[in-house]
Order: C-alpha cells, then sequence, then structure tokens
C-alpha cells in the first residue's frame, strides 16, 4: 500500500485529501463526518466577527447550472460535469460558540489522526487578530485566514474580503504570522492575474502554506425571465476549474521553489483529481462543493482513488508533487510542428459558394 502522508510546513498530515470548508461543515455532526470519513484535515467553516456576514447566510442559494445553463436539481444523483453556482454566507454563531466547537472537533480529530483547521475570514484587521489570539489560547494547531472569497465586491460593506494587493497581502499575514506562534495558513483570491504574486506575498510575510486559490464571481442571465440566475452574481466553479488551479499551482511552485508548501482547491472532485492537483505542485488538496453536493462518501472514496492511483505508479503521494510542474515547458522550448494546426481547422470543401 502506497504512503499517502504528506507534510504542509511543521505539521503532517496522514493523507492529501482536506475536507475543505462549506455549510456542510457548519454543524458540528458535518464535521465529525468528514473526520470520521477518513479526510487527512478538516477546515470548519470560516467565520468573522461581523454580523453582517452572518445574515448572508440567511440570503443564501445554491444551484447546479448543466452545459446550456439550464439548472439543474442539487441532489447527490446529479450528473457529472456540472456547474456550481451559490452565494453563500458566514455561520450564525456566536464566536465564543464557534470556538468551543472548534475545540470540540480538534479533540476528535486527534483521535482519528485528522487535523483540524480553524478558519477566519477577514473582515476587520483588528478583530480578526484579537479572534486569532484566543483561537491560539484555546490550544488549536494552526489558523487559516481567508482573505480570498469571491463575494466581497457584492457582500455588505467590509462584511468580507477579497484581497488582490500583494503588499497588503504581505501586510495582513505579517500581522498574523507576527502575533501567533501557530502556523498561519493563507487562502488568497483567483480572481487576479497576480496569483503568483499573493502567494509570494504571503510566503516572504512568513505564511507557512498558501491555499490557492478561491472562487471567482460570474453571472448567468436566464434567458425565461431575462434576470439573473439567482438574481445576482455568485461563487462558480466546477471540474473545470481544474486547470485554473493547475497552471497557477504550477507556476507558483516555479516561481517560489519546492519548499513553499501550496494547497490547491478549486475544481477537484475526486482522488485522480487530487493526484492531479498535486502532480501540479499542491501538497494537499481540499474537496468542497462535490462533498456538500453527494456526500461525505466523497471524501472515502478520494482518499481510496488516491492510494490507488499511487500503488499503480509504485509512488508516494509526497513522490506526486510538482512532477508535472517541474515538467512544464515554455512555448519557445517546444519543437517546431509545421502546418500542423491544420490539422485542427474545419474543411472549406463543402462550404456553401459565395453568393
Amino acid at each position: 500500500m502506497a504512503k499517502l502522508e504528506t507534510r504542509i510546513g511543521d505539521l503532517c498530515l496522514k493523507n492529501p485529501v482536506i475536507a475543505a470548508p462549506g455549510e456542510h461543515l457548519i454543524d458540528i455532526e458535518g464535521v465529525r463526518a468528514a473526520i470520521e470519513a477518513g479526510a487527512g484535515a478538516v477546515v470548519g467553516k470560516s467565520i468573522n466577527e461581523l454580523q453582517a456576514a452572518r445574515h448572508q447566510l440567511q440570503q443564501a442559494e445554491y444551484t447546479l447550472l448543466d452545459r446550456d445553463w439550464n439548472k439543474v436539481d442539487w441532489s447527490e444523483d446529479a450528473p457529472r460535469g456540472l456547474t456550481v453556482f451559490t452565494r453563500s454566507g458566514l455561520p450564525s454563531l456566536t464566536f465564543d460558540a464557534w470556538l468551543l466547537q472548534a475545540v470540540s472537533m480538534d479533540r476528535l480529530a486527534g483521535q482519528h489522526d485528522c487535523l483540524f483547521v480553524p478558519s477566519l475570514v477577514l473582515a476587520q484587521p483588528a478583530a480578526a487578530l484579537d479572534m486569532a489570539r484566543a483561537i491560539q489560547a484555546a490550544g488549536l494547531k494552526l489558523l487559516e485566514l481567508n482573505i480570498g472569497t469571491p463575494y466581497a465586491s457584492q457582500a455588505a460593506r467590509c462584511a468580507v474580503s477579497t484581497e488582490l494587493v500583494p503588499e497588503r497581502v504581505a501586510r495582513l499575514t505579517g500581522m498574523m504570522v507576527e502575533a501567533l506562534d501557530i502556523p498561519v495558513w493563507i487562502k488568497i483570491s483567483g480572481q487576479s492575474e497576480r496569483v503568483g504574486d499573493l502567494a509570494e506575498a504571503a510566503f516572504s510575510a512568513g505564511a507557512q502554506s498558501v491555499v490557492m486559490a478561491g472562487r471567482s464571481l460570474g453571472l448567468v442571465p436566464d434567458l425565461e425571465t431575462q434576470k439573473p440566475v439567482l438574481d445576482t452574481s455568485c461563487g462558480i466553479g466546477g471540474y473545470w476549474n481544474l486547470p485554473i488551479t493547475c497552471h497557477w499551482l504550477a507556476t507558483s511552485r516555479r516561481r517560489l521553489g519546492p519548499g513553499c508548501p501550496l494547497i490547491g482547491t478549486n475544481g477537484a472532485t475526486n482522488g485522480r483529481d487530487v493526484a492531479r492537483m498535486m502532480l501540479a505542485g499542491s501538497s494537499a488538496v481540499g474537496l468542497s462543493s462535490e462533498v456538500m453536493l453527494r456526500g461525505w462518501r466523497v471524501i472515502t472514496d478520494a482518499v481510496d482513488e488516491l492510494e490507488a492511483y499511487c500503488d499503480k505508479m509504485g509512488m508516494s503521494a509526497a513522490d506526486l508533487i510538482g512532477r508535472a510542474a517541474d515538467a512544464r515547458r515554455t512555448y519557445t522550448e517546444l519543437p517546431t510542428v509545421g502546418d500542423h494546426w491544420r490539422d485542427f481547422i474545419p474543411s472549406t470543401a463543402d462550404a456553401a459558394p459565395e453568393g
């Protein structure tokens, strides 16, 4: 059996499959189910100090869209290859209640050789810092700071943050790292041409890992109502985002080197996708939407599928990290193939004559 252990900075995970945050990880029963399903780590649904962010959950909506952008019923039996289209919010728990739950889940995770990860969504830096100190004082082992939510431009003012300026990412990361003795993971946005810059800024300020990358905003007009689907711009994701995430993983690995552990998210739906993101440079991979849609078995199956792939290749999970990224060539390094492009255009032999 293949070794699935992976390291992220100072921490070791029994396997690289992370149950990434979503509404299914708000309640204590959901976190327990993800732990017992075999995840290497579970990231609890993020929280911050603002009532406006909590209220947003009461306005949340979720749908699936097919290839023709028609709605599909939300069901574990839904067909594969769909787009997830949602607007979300933060848990309605008070911070004190959330922290008590996090401590309880950290204890349970330890019994299953699993890492529990508390996560904060940035609103006001001073309040985030106070909550981070309380998380450390409660004995939790690390902190994820999410500064890459897709919703900031649509939410109540300053309810959540989509940080797109590397200098500010560095300042916010440095603020947390300097205040805490536990490792800090930074989750960054995918709504940028500078994802690599954002990652570099976080690592330069002391982050132990960078999670890339948060969903983007999208808008889909409904042809019947002629209004936006779900009435607004929403977070958009799906299996098709895997190549984008892998591009940013590979680009960041080349820029930062193998010593900066990355966590891939957004686009992975199974264990083979976990392998793909690891080959692109991630040390672990988060699954969220697929678990939320199809259930906890997705986590168990992903671990089994990753193990089967590693067994087939005669490799450990750690051996996968960055192999495809390191083999990537620039266009100038590729061979000349002449008029090969002509094999990929439609024939004009049967085109209608002019006039």
